[in-house]
């Protein structure tokens, strides 16, 4: 590889990286801080399950938008005016003193995660393309690594007594700008842009293509997958911190690292997602991450005390590592769809999955006990590993 190319595909990487990290810790800085709005807003289980699918009900309405507005914007642009939106309307969750304008703020920050997160993934398999080797993995790391970030920044801030919206501007005013620093190192060249895109078929928009309705077919298993490694993040976003604290005795401060211990988890397993993928294929890889899921969510439902359950929301980062990320590399190269749909599409679908993670958890939770409804991971890791198993035969999930 000449020198100035190598030279090139790092400093994008290092710009696609910058772009996956802040995006992490824009997301999660305020999750350790959920216990306190639970309590602030009077909210039961099951209220609180309800209040918090406001984020992902905002990603759902604008998730459809985002193949769309990166063609129109580029991925750049989408994702440095996307993380802006996203860092302003966490600011705004995390100063709300009402419950309406909490999940307001939430929907707004859910919708502008959904089209940073389509553009961020764009970009991340077209520089996969470039390399010729799997990196999407070790791009998903680094968000795990930077919405671990975010989790100790937010535990931290509650040690520490600091009020969430004073975290949260200094947060987002912090990472915003690291994302637009990102966005700015992120470029790759347009001819190789364009011999990227010249290999792929393309179609007018008049009427379905030959061969499109089978790269629908082809995204449902993709979906499948990618909402039961989400639905396993969801559920530690949401309840971990909640888990810990109530139900294994973990003091609160303490407790608001359990989301910290699941990401982190997910970056070891995500870094060496990528030899693992060229070594043994996605499909393989992922099948395995689905049984670990299933194990580590049984060891946090048996765990005697909170350093067990501590290992076993550990264990569940870990399996549900590559499970988004392989959905979103096979997702970027279905053949027959124009650049961004599909990543943009099983954005949007996957994002279904939030609607009822977290208001199951709550129902069953007041219906049995919180204990009882975190039992919900161990079915989508078998779920996970079923789907992963049967996409053997796909050669855009063993790539």
């Amino acid at each position: 590889m000449p020198p100035a190319q190598a030279l090139s595909q790092r400093r994008s990487r290092i710009g696609v990286s910058l772009m996956f990290f802040s995006n992490g810790v824009l997301f999660s800085a305020l999750l350790p801080r959920y216990p306190e709005f639970k309590a602030a807003f009077g909210l039961s289980n099951t209220q609180f399950g309800l209040v918090v699918i406001a984020f992902p009900a905002g990603a759902l309405m604008a998730a459809g938008f985002g193949g769309l507005v990166i063609r129109r914007l580029g991925t750049l642009r989408t994702n440095g005016l996307g993380s802006v939106m996203f860092a302003a309307s966490m600011a705004l969750a995390g100063a709300s003193h009402a419950v309406w304008l909490f999940a307001g703020a939430l929907v707004v920050a859910g919708a502008a995660d959904s089209v940073v997160d389509a553009a961020q993934n764009v970009q991340g398999v077209l520089l996969e393309r470039w390399r010729g080797r799997s990196t999407i993995n070790s791009f998903h790391a680094v968000w795990s690594a930077g919405a671990a970030t975010g989790g100790a920044i937010g535990a931290g801030a509650v040690a520490l007594g600091i009020a969430p919206s004073t975290q949260m501007l200094i947060t987002s005013t912090v990472w915003a700008a690291v994302a637009l620093a990102g966005c700015r190192q992120a470029a790759i060249p347009a001819d190789v842009v364009h011999t990227l895109d010249a290999r792929d078929v393309h179609h007018p928009r008049s009427g379905p293509p030959p061969g499109r309705r089978r790269a629908w077919v082809l995204l449902v298993p993709l979906v499948a997958l990618a909402i039961c490694g989400t639905s396993v993040e969801d559920i530690a976003n949401n309840w971990a911190t909640l888990y810990l604290h109530q139900v294994a005795g973990a003091p609160l401060a303490l407790a608001g690292l359990g989301v910290s211990a699941v990401l982190l988890a997910q970056f070891v397993g995500r870094l060496a997602g990528d030899p693992m993928t060229d070594r043994w294929g996605r499909a393989e890889v992922a099948t395995a991450g689905g049984l670990l899921i299933a194990a580590g969510a049984l060891m946090v439902v048996l765990a005697p005390g909170y350093p067990l359950a501590f290992l076993g929301f550990a264990l569940t980062g870990i399996g549900s590592a590559t499970l988004v990320p392989a959905a979103f590399a096979a997702a970027g190269r279905i053949p027959h769809l124009r650049q961004g749909t599909g990543i943009a599409m099983l954005g949007w679908l996957m994002r279904l999955g939030f609607l009822f993670t977290s208001p199951s958890v709550g129902r069953l939770a007041d219906l049995t006990s919180l204990r009882i409804a975190l039992l919900l991971p161990v079915g989508a890791g078998l779920v996970a590993a079923l789907v992963a198993r049967s996409l053997r035969s796909q050669p855009a999930v063993r790539t």
